[in-house]
């Protein structure tokens, strides 16, 4: 009902919201000019060619993008503890974390779901793959379970702005951050941050993992080969650990005490 509310409002201004749209597929985009660009001066990068790059832009782009799009407003978690506005929301017979991530709902960032969705239809045309049932079917589940893995992280993140309202930045570090890493071949980066993203923080089941499976690659050093399937595991997994978190910082809650 609140997303609603607030895509009704933005719809008011359709010029305005198209233009705004636009202008996010194209901001977006740009990330993706900087990969053509080196493609235009070598063949490869970390073994992997122009197509395989795409795939991995655009299954991590879409999950991301997802993500953003429902849980982006999670981003302000840190000022509603701040103020003590967050008090309204809990005034209402509604659950809190609906709440949060449906107001102001921001629908121009579907600009960023097309732009990751464009690059992955393109990379799938230019792929030269042996396709099986378990490989085609692989890739929606991946791109799901992704957007559920950043979705869990930005509900971690905005957890800690309970205790610590000025940390959005942090989580952006992770979220944000963790997108511009997979968007790149596992193979360009140290073998002690691949593993970081697979046991710490784990991105890599986004869509390093699945891809590489339907590229038919093997997967980094020291991660067994099921865990290219292991993405809807680790999805509940995250979600979980996010929903205890969040729990632990509504209880902590004691309004802005001014």
């Amino acid at each position: 009902m609140v997303a609603g509310m607030w895509i009704r409002s933005t719809m008011t201004y359709r010029s305005s919201f198209a233009l705004t749209l636009f202008t996010s597929f194209c901001v977006t985009f740009f990330d993706f000019v900087v990969i053509l660009l080196m493609f235009g001066q070598v063949r490869g990068l970390g073994g992997f060619s122009f197509a395989e790059v795409a795939l991995l832009y655009g299954t991590a782009g879409t999950s991301f993008g997802i993500a953003d799009l429902t849980m982006g407003s999670l981003q302000r978690m840190g000022k509603r503890v701040r103020d003590g506005s967050l008090d309204t929301f809990l005034m209402r017979p509604a659950p809190l974390l609906a709440q949060v991530a449906a107001d102001k709902f921001a629908l121009r960032r579907f600009g960023r779901v097309a732009q990751g969705l464009l690059v992955l239809v393109w990379g799938l045309l230019l792929l030269d793959v042996e396709w099986t049932p378990l490989k085609v079917l692989l890739l929606p589940v991946t791109v799901v379970c992704g957007a559920v893995i950043f979705s869990a992280v930005m509900v971690l993140g905005a957890s800690t702005l309970f205790w610590i309202q000025d940390a959005a930045e942090v989580t952006n570090s992770f979220t944000y951050g963790g997108n511009t890493l997979l968007q790149y071949p596992p193979t360009i980066f140290a073998q002690e941050l691949v593993r970081g993203v697979v046991y710490v923080v784990p991105l890599a089941f986004v869509s390093w993992l699945p891809a590489l499976y339907v590229l038919g690659r093997p997967a980094p050093a020291g991660v067994p080969d099921w865990a290219a399937f292991a993405s809807p595991l680790v999805a509940a997994a995250a979600c979980g650990v996010a929903g205890l978190a969040w729990r632990a910082g509504i209880r902590s809650y004691r309004s802005t005490g001014s």
